[in-house]
């Protein structure tokens, strides 16, 4: 460990010591309660979307260290991406990027396409490879409730998406139940074998019954990874993380008042599967969220702001830090926006919601000139120059109960989404080498830059509990999403700096377009769940969707590059997607001598085409699964994995997008709580397989050293060992 890095530790007042990470979880859902909350049906994919084995995993009151993952309480994330908590949902997966900065995909619609929430702040990414999104803003010991809504999503949670939504909530304040001063905290420290992998977390809360302070802290390191067979370096896989954040809360009696203000320092984190690793991202926020309850209902505000400055250049791994192969890129960021929402009951079975919230982007993207570089220089190249995306949206949603055994849902929702952005430059106006980009600058300059869309969601959902132990729950969303500022405003055409924008991990170069439309998403979607209606011993789910997409964001072919890949250009086509999800689980053993023992499982496949080149669409995970074997007796847990993914054939050919084998991975673990202490102990890839990653796209990082261009490699066997004390 180098004298620089426990200096930075040491700044930060964490240390980094303590082993090592928790083990992962098998998946976990639950049979929905036959006559849950009046007025408030399941939609067909938001509860449907839980794992297996939900209601029956009981809650663990031994420990604070733990997360709620869609409705079910589960041990504390094995990876410091806080996207893994999902891993295990119904119809996700993610985009592998850097080592916390995972993009997320629902049922087949990725990053941008998923409204993603921390705290209740939509943060988008202040970068042109979306290096920073949303999640990778919190550290998982710090999340207290994480929830994965695919497809069809009520028009409360969120709009301008068309794939789902997620969430993930910070830890409310907690207060002393008489008027003497509580002071409770935890201290975690966690390692990983592969990539020699290691973070320290902790919190501290001081709080009297009406007023609460909490300081929350985390570190988390690793160098690049390793393959499984023959233990070969991934390049461009090595990160440093740390996080801090403050909380504030005042509570009187039905009223809560809480305020966050944090800061995110990453000083180097490597991205295998892009031309660039990030060399610094620093974010600032403060947040602040109300509730109460009143005479005439709840109500719920927030309101957040942040500054993110964000740095790209080339890590040592991909020949950086040389006068021939830096190429600084900076970006700086603010958002802000607000979010009202008020519940209303009409009565015993009838709901109303109100809600109105506004999100603000702001962004420059500016790449300064390289010293003696003809291609890069002498100018500033200016990618977006003042550019903004507002959006202010509202939205009116009835719940009713019309029968014991029947209920329904309608949204409406509106979002208006205004952008624009000032005029932009070339590194240079007259060099031969930047002529494609002066060009383009030139007619982008000249062009009317400014947008308006005015999109529409609505979403009817219905429930019918036909038996105590079958349910089935349906619907349709339509739902409305704008271009992004990339999307819409990268104009570079030169190969250079077409190949800078591109969060798809594919090594093209990518092109915006003015006259991009907004897409709109049609939706329909049902779930059907068998499950045990008294001792919820077994469940078994099944979830069908299609959603149909005019206008879908995609790509057609604008030019080569030397390396065999293209040039691509965003455009708008039809295009389709289709899948099922499915979930189930059994309680195998509950006896005092044996303890609890469950076998659960899930299956997920997607399907999506573009309806014009009739190529698949990019990024589809292929068929895919997980069955584990969990146990619990007295303080021991222990489960038995086993992840199987099918081989990737269907691929999109517009992008070279390249196939992959299938596989399987085994996983063990098991954990031991004593007192106030947590031991939790795992081994990942047991067998050491050796396999590629279906969405880790191209392997840039080994291609700039090796000169060979395949697919992502995926993680060897890893050791991870974590050590949790609560006080």
């Amino acid at each position: 460990m180098s004298r620089p890095f426990v200096r930075h530790a040491l700044r930060t007042g964490l240390a980094a010591g303590g082993c090592a990470l928790l083990m992962n979880w098998g998946s976990a859902s639950a049979a929905d309660a036959p006559n849950a909350l009046p007025a408030t049906p399941a939609p067909a994919n938001l509860s449907a979307v839980l794992a297996p084995g939900q209601a029956a995993e009981e809650t663990d009151s031994t420990s604070l260290e733990n997360i709620t993952v869609n409705g079910t309480r589960h041990r504390s994330s094995a990876s410091p991406d806080t996207a893994s908590l999902f891993q295990h949902s119904l119809g996700y997966s993610a985009y592998s990027a850097g080592g916390v900065s995972a993009l997320p995909v629902l049922n087949g619609m990725a990053d941008e396409r998923v409204a993603t929430f921390v705290d209740g702040m939509r943060i988008p990414s202040a970068c042109p490879n979306h290096m920073n999104p949303a999640m990778s803003y919190i550290d998982p010991d710090a999340v207290a409730s994480a929830t994965a809504i695919a497809g069809i999503t009520s028009v409360s949670q969120g709009g301008d998406s068309t794939g789902g939504t997620l969430e993930v909530n910070r830890k409310d304040p907690i207060f002393s139940d008489t008027s003497k001063l509580l002071v409770t905290g935890h201290v975690r420290g966690d390692y990983r074998s592969n990539g020699g992998g290691s973070g320290a977390s902790g919190s501290l809360t001081t709080a009297n019954d009406w007023l609460s302070l909490r300081y929350t802290g985390s570190y988390s390191h690793a160098s690049d990874y390793h393959t499984g067979g023959k233990g070969r370096r991934v390049l461009s896989t090595d990160y440093l993380s740390f996080n801090h954040a403050v909380t504030l809360g005042v509570k009187k009696e039905n009223h809560l008042l809480a305020i966050t203000a944090g800061q995110q320092d990453i000083p180097y984190e490597g991205f295998p599967n892009q031309y660039m690793d990030m060399t610094n991202n620093r974010s600032t926020f403060v947040n602040g969220k109300y509730k109460g309850d009143f005479d005439w209902g709840t109500l719920e505000a927030r309101g957040f702001w942040q500054r993110v400055n964000h740095v790209m250049n080339m890590l040592s791994d991909k020949g950086g830090h040389s006068p021939t192969k830096d190429m600084p890129m900076n970006t700086d960021t603010r958002a802000a926006g607000y979010s009202i929402k008020a519940t209303i009951p009409l009565g015993r079975n009838h709901t109303l919601g109100l809600g109105s919230s506004f999100d603000h982007n702001g962004l420059n993207d500016w790449w300064p000139p390289l010293v003696g570089s003809m291609m890069m220089g002498p100018g500033t190249f200016h990618n977006i120059n003042q550019g903004h995306r507002d959006r202010l949206g509202h939205y009116i949603e009835w719940k009713a109960r019309w029968l014991p055994r029947f209920s329904t849902e309608l949204g409406l929702r509106n979002d208006l989404v205004m952008m624009n952005t000032g005029p932009v430059a070339p590194y240079s106006w007259t060099g031969m080498m930047n002529m494609a980009d002066a060009m383009a600058a030139k007619r982008f300059n000249a062009a009317s830059r400014g947008r308006t869309d005015t999109n529409f969601d609505v979403t009817a959902l219905a429930r019918w509990d036909m038996l105590d132990s079958l349910t089935l729950e349906g619907g349709y969303a339509r739902k409305t999403r704008s271009p992004g500022l990339y999307e819409r405003y990268a104009w570079g055409e030169g190969a250079m700096s077409s190949t800078m924008i591109g969060w798809f991990g594919d090594g093209n170069g990518y092109v915006g377009n003015l006259n991009l439309t907004p897409e709109i998403a049609n939706t329909a979607s049902a779930t059907l769940t068998w499950h045990d209606p008294v001792a919820q011993a077994w469940e078994l789910k099944i979830q069908p969707y299609y959603t149909y997409t005019h206008h879908y964001i995609n790509v057609m072919r604008i030019g080569a590059l030397s390396n065999g890949l293209s040039k691509l250009q965003f455009v708008n086509h039809n295009a389709q997607s289709y899948g099922i999800n499915s979930s189930g689980f059994v309680r195998l053993w509950n006896t005092p001598a044996y303890g609890k023992g469950e076998l659960r499982a899930n299956l997920n496949w997607v399907r999506g085409q573009d309806l014009v080149t009739h190529s698949g669409l990019y990024h589809q995970m292929p068929a895919n699964g997980s069955i584990s074997l969990h146990e619990t007796y007295e303080n021991w847990t222990g489960r038995v994995s086993v992840t199987l993914v099918k081989s990737k054939s269907t691929v999109d050919w517009l992008r070279n997008e390249p196939r992959t084998p299938g596989y399987a991975l085994l996983g063990v673990g098991g954990s031991y709580h004593w007192r106030v202490l947590t031991l939790d102990a795992s081994i990942e890839n047991l067998l050491n397989q050796s396999y590629y990653l279906p969405l880790g796209g191209l392997s840039l990082g080994d291609y700039r050293a090796t000169g060979v261009l395949g697919p992502l490699p995926g993680l060897g066997r890893s050791f991870n060992l974590s050590l949790t004390a609560t006080f």
